[in-house]
């Protein structure tokens, strides 16, 4: 299974379209054109076919944590709520 096929199955499962992409990618500081993109979508025997490389699809992945779970606290703020909470 490819990088691309992967990306494609995600895309899918969580029905995400391209200006969806685009701003997941955007939250890690990872910028990429739709052209760009849908060239990953199309068959591997298209002209303008584009593999998806790791690079890609790890910052997708990192994007799509934070788009799903919200960001990472910073040091010190998880401690400071607990205490507020006593």
């Amino acid at each position: 299974m490819t990088n691309n096929d992967i990306f494609k199955k995600l895309r899918v499962a969580h029905k995400l379209r391209d200006d969806d992409i685009v701003k997941i990618l955007e939250l890690v500081d990872f910028r990429i054109s739709k052209s760009e993109l849908n060239a990953m979508f199309r068959n591997e025997d298209h002209p303008k076919y584009m593999e998806c490389g790791d690079q890609i699809l790890r910052n997708f992945l990192n994007g799509l944590i934070i788009h799903l779970r919200g960001p990472m606290p910073k040091k010190g703020e998880k401690k400071k709520e607990e205490k507020k909470k006593d």
